[in-house]
């Protein structure tokens, strides 16, 4: 997502509420400018959440896949055997 709305900081200064509630409504990123350059992205606590659960999937699925080319895995068949033995233990 690209972020489509952009604010300069004195405008932030002066409206930060009801920034804020803009961007609780719109989920919509804003772009904070100072001397016209862009220098950070605010964003609802929602959509920070959501971004930040993805990574954290994104990082095990990675880690995972990397498991996978070293040859570091078991076959499932072992796996539940193991399970079932403790399960009956």
């Amino acid at each position: 997502m690209k972020p489509s709305r952009v604010r300069p900081i004195s405008q932030l200064k002066a409206r930060a509420p009801d920034v804020i509630r803009e961007l609780a409504e719109s989920r919509e990123p804003v772009v904070v400018t100072v001397n016209g350059e862009a220098k950070a992205v605010l964003q609802d606590v929602a959509t920070y959440e959501e971004i930040q659960d993805t990574l954290a999937l994104m990082k095990i699925l990675a880690l995972t896949g990397k498991q996978v080319e070293e040859g570091r895995v078991t076959p499932a068949r072992r796996v539940f055997a193991r399970l079932r033995r403790r399960a009956r233990a």
